[in-house]
């Protein structure tokens, strides 16, 4: 399979206070176990483009969208929410973030990848149409999929999110979307505390306690996701892959491994082959045990790169 990688140097300088959990070391940590792992030389490197004003307004309500590029600060630090703050590098950093994941839709959809892996940050699933949070400041899975409907023509575009957390503004922005289906485990009760009871024949839930096992997870997406993937029958994957439900992650409480990581990306990547000519793009959430992070990728890559 031809899988490209997107990724650009200003990801690496979007910094928020020490000690911070979403930090550069995160694009380091996976691109490095890539290396180590020989994988790197099987991919197509893209420096991703910055996302244009109109792909951020397909997604984020325009005050928003110009209160963000205002609050940009010439020096220190500005919290955008108490859990997401912006340095100087932080909105060149979260356009080339939203940017990649749109640039990986085109390179898709122009046959140019089978696949494409997204080692980007911030991350982007809280982020809702007119807020940042939770680390995020634009959905870049979100302008990816409108990339996906608005350019190339697409009716059908499924998001399977696998982070420890709810997807909480990836849900806002298409709840109403007949298009879109979001497909989201995750762990009940836990930040952004939200998801649990507003599913619907698109938004396919999965709540699950503390502690859900490798089993568990798997049971659900086959119990849950796998079925509604089927009904709706996607012409085009997205992934909101965070790793922070491993075992390892403290900041999760999951209990995860790197092969539920490679199976769920099986699972996905068979819908794809059945329904959307193997078109799938992933895109990087959360995930910040550093090793548990670089080896869940490093599973997730590789199944995207093998027939």
């Amino acid at each position: 399979m031809r899988t490209a990688y997107l990724t650009h140097p200003d990801c690496l300088k979007h910094e928020m206070e020490i000690g911070h959990p979403e930090s550069p070391l995160r694009i380091r940590a996976i691109e490095e176990a890539l290396i180590h792992e020989g994988l790197m030389p099987h991919l197509e490197r893209h420096q991703a483009k910055e996302a244009t004003m109109d792909q951020l307004l397909r997604v984020h309500d325009k005050a928003y969208v110009e209160s963000v590029h205002a609050s940009s600060p010439k020096s220190g630090l500005v919290h955008l929410d108490p859990d997401t703050a912006m340095n100087p590098h932080t909105l060149k950093a979260a356009l080339h973030a939203a940017g990649a994941a749109a640039h990986a839709v085109d390179l898709v959809m122009g046959k140019r990848a089978d696949n494409a892996f997204c080692n980007i940050r911030p991350p982007g699933h809280h982020a809702g149409k007119g807020n940042a949070a939770g680390f995020c400041i634009f959905n870049n899975v979100a302008i990816a999929a409108m990339q996906a409907m608005e350019v190339h023509g697409l009716q059908r575009v499924a998001i399977a999110d696998f982070d420890v957390h709810h997807g909480n503004g990836t849900e806002e922005i298409f709840r109403d979307d007949p298009r879109v289906m979001l497909c989201s485990t995750f762990r009940h009760p836990y930040y952004p505390y939200a998801g649990a009871n507003s599913g619907s024949e698109r938004m396919i839930n999965v709540p699950l306690p503390a502690g859900t096992s490798g089993a568990s997870f798997r049971s659900a997406v086959e119990t849950f996701w796998l079925p509604a993937l089927e009904r709706f029958k996607p012409q085009f994957m997205l992934i909101s892959a965070g790793f922070d439900a491993h075992i390892e992650d403290q900041m999760g409480g999951f209990a995860l491994r790197e092969a539920d990581y490679a199976w769920v990306t099986q699972k996905i990547k068979e819908i794809a082959a059945k329904h959307a000519g193997g078109r799938i793009v992933s895109v990087l959430e959360g995930g910040y045990a550093l090793s548990a992070l670089a080896r869940s990728a490093v599973q997730h890559i590789s199944v995207l790169t093998h027939e």
